[in-house]
């Protein structure tokens, strides 16, 4: 038996055949039916298209007809269009280094004719009618056909069965072109699409506005569960939308990334997304989300692999950077629910553009003067002192001052219960008897507190209805915000190392930490270069004080190299405050008066992210008038 590995005997170097050529190209350009029926969409939109149709047998196997109302293609260019690397897209460098339109490559309809039998009709404004070419046979004849093209793709992989075999069923493939065209229709609202399979109408977009092509694709829900994402920086533009972390799924089959106007997979945008739902997402679930990215063209490279769904940007961290911060701030405006004019908990209606921004989140100034007008004041109330603006005053929690690690320490493990002192300007349950009509109109987002249950849950009643509050998860979200405010305002603080820490490391990591040793400083770090291929640590912050400091640095060092170190630290901090918040927030069968009750629904009001606790468990549920009279058959 030879071995596997055995040289063979030598060949003369030859040019491939074009026939050979041609199929090794397509085979990274028509991976299924759903890569031809991208690509031939890609082409229509680029001929300035608004209305295309696809036809499909079979999944896309027996046929893919795709028709378009573009600009068209004089009849002498049509047997051009079959040829590879033949494209009016570009003609230089400098512009494949810009490129603006969807396809660029000349590649695809010659790889596609190269594996199936294809045929062009197309018709410009200025002819009399269409032209039709055979792509076997280079036959052109006149045929009936209004302005734009048409093209015919039958029997994909008829020459090569093995690679049909590796075909799914027509209902999968089917899926995939359908797919294919989603992600079209997303980002084009303005243009009309029809999927026809086996003769009959399988979907179908009309042209629409943006907001109406999101609820069309992806379903209402969506829509209503979605907060804008708006932010410029510099030259980098992001909109698009992000759903709340209750809305988030077991798949991630909600997610779309588009780079001026095209649909990326991009490992470092999702990372940051993902980075933005770490706080407020539950276990694996998935979030879904529709993001557009606008870059300069020459700040971005697509043309990364023939199927064009990656690429490559200059400035990666900026990027990862920028989505990050806008998905987190849409979150937080969706999380605070002050709007007045919106209580927390019920959807904003949808803006009139997903790009215009809703009214910012107030994290304070709205909520006293709410309180002053609730219980009676004609003035609004005077500014919070610095115990009551701690979110954590009604706890018997003082606020931090200096190094936020230091002065909350002891929240971390209570010897008992701390006392609940009352610094909110709030009434006993007796003015709150007394209210007026005209003072109930402005009530709190989450209402007026009723009850405890089980030791476990506040009932509170607002203008929808009935609040119900977990309380333990409503003050751990509240702890874990402040803690993580007093840290940001405060340096990291560092600890020093009696014994320098030293591991292996792979050339790439030296690299990476001599050429970063400042970035690695700021962050609490201090590596540098025992000797060849050994790096010594020799502080390290004093937050991560019982975490494994060489693992820390490894993974600092990896996503140094991709992404902002600084969410490497982040996250480590997190979890120990996320810890000490879980400690330090008011446990189960603990009593609390109703007075204490509202003093925690006010904190969750002027908390960022109250929707959740730490861990992405919900804090709060509003159960409407309407489902109360349901349940007891009031109206019927």
């Amino acid at each position: 038996m030879s071995h596997p590995f055995q040289a063979l005997q030598r060949r003369p170097i030859r040019d491939l055949p074009d026939e050979l050529v041609s199929q090794i190209a397509a085979g990274e350009v028509v991976e299924r039916p759903a890569s031809v029926v991208r690509e031939l969409v890609d082409n229509a939109l680029d001929a300035g298209a608004s209305d295309v149709t696809i036809k499909l047998m079979a999944g896309g196997v027996r046929l893919i007809a795709v028709e378009d109302n573009g600009h068209g293609l004089p009849s002498a260019e049509l047997a051009v269009a079959l040829r590879r690397h033949s494209t009016s897209k570009i003609t230089s460098l400098s512009e494949l280094e810009g490129v603006a339109t969807m396809g660029f490559r000349g590649e695809a309809l010659a790889a596609i004719s190269s594996v199936a039998e294809v045929a062009l009709a197309s018709r410009i404004p200025e002819a009399a009618y269409a032209h039709r070419l055979e792509a076997r046979t280079g036959d052109i004849t006149p045929v009936p056909r209004g302005v734009g093209t048409t093209v015919e793709v039958r029997e994909l992989f008829f020459n090569t069965p093995a690679r049909r075999k590796f075909l799914k069923t027509d209902a999968t493939e089917l899926a995939h072109c359908m797919e294919a065209v989603r992600r079209h229709a997303l980002v084009r609202p303005h243009v009309g699409f029809e999927i026809w399979h086996n003769g009959k109408v399988v979907q179908q977009w009309r042209k629409a506005d943006a907001q109406q092509r999101i609820a069309d694709v992806l379903g209402a829900e969506f829509l209503t569960q979605s907060r804008d994402v708006q932010l410029e920086m510099g030259s980098l533009t992001i909109t698009g939308g992000v759903c709340a972390p209750e809305f988030a799924r077991t798949r991630a089959d909600q997610q779309y990334v588009f780079v001026n106007g095209r649909f990326v997979r991009d490992k470092l945008i999702s990372h940051a997304v993902r980075t933005a739902y770490e706080d407020v997402l539950h276990g694996a679930r998935q979030p879904a989300y529709v993001i557009f990215l606008n870059v300069p063209p020459d700040r971005v490279d697509v043309n990364v692999h023939p199927a064009k769904v990656e690429v490559r940007f200059r400035d990666s961290r900026e990027v990862h950077q920028a989505v990050r911060r806008a998905v987190e701030g849409a979150l937080a405006v969706a999380q605070a629910g002050l709007n007045p004019q919106h209580p927390i908990g019920t959807a904003a209606p949808p803006s009139s553009n997903w790009g215009a921004t809703r009214p910012p989140a107030t994290t304070g100034p709205w909520a006293l003067q709410q309180a002053a007008l609730l219980y009676g004041h004609t003035e609004p109330a005077a500014p919070l002192t610095a115990q009551e603006e701690s979110p954590l005053a009604w706890a018997g929690v003082p606020a931090a001052t200096g190094s936020a690690l230091t002065s909350t320490v002891a929240l971390a493990t209570p010897a008992s219960p701390a006392p609940i002192s009352i610094s909110s300007p709030l009434e006993s349950s007796a003015s709150v008897s007394a209210i007026s009509s005209r003072d109930r109109a402005q009530e709190w987002p989450l209402g007026r507190a009723i009850a405890q249950i089980a030791g476990a849950f506040v009932l509170a009643e607002n203008s929808s209805g009935l609040v119900v509050v977990d309380m333990h998860a409503a003050h751990e979200r509240i702890v874990y915000e402040h803690l993580k405010a007093s840290l940001r305002a405060s340096a990291i603080q560092t600890q020093q190392l009696l014994i320098p820490a030293t591991f292996a490391a792979t050339p790439q990591e030296v690299a990476v930490a001599e050429a970063q040793s400042d970035n690695l400083l700021a962050l609490g770090l201090d590596v540098s270069v025992l000797a060849a291929g050994m790096l010594a640590v020799r502080s390290r912050p004093a937050a991560l004080t019982g975490g494994d400091v060489v693992e820390l640095v490894r993974s600092v060092l990896a996503e140094l190299a991709q992404y902002d170190a600084v969410t490497v630290i982040e996250r480590a901090q997190h979890e120990i405050l996320s810890t000490m918040a879980c400690h330090g927030a008011v446990r189960a069968n603990r009593h609390l008066t109703v007075d204490e009750m509202n003093a925690l629904l006010r904190d969750m009001e002027r908390t960022e992210r109250a929707d959740q606790c730490n861990h992405g468990r919900p804090t709060w549920r509003q159960i409407t008038l309407k489902e109360l009279n349901a349940l007891f058959w009031r109206g019927r």
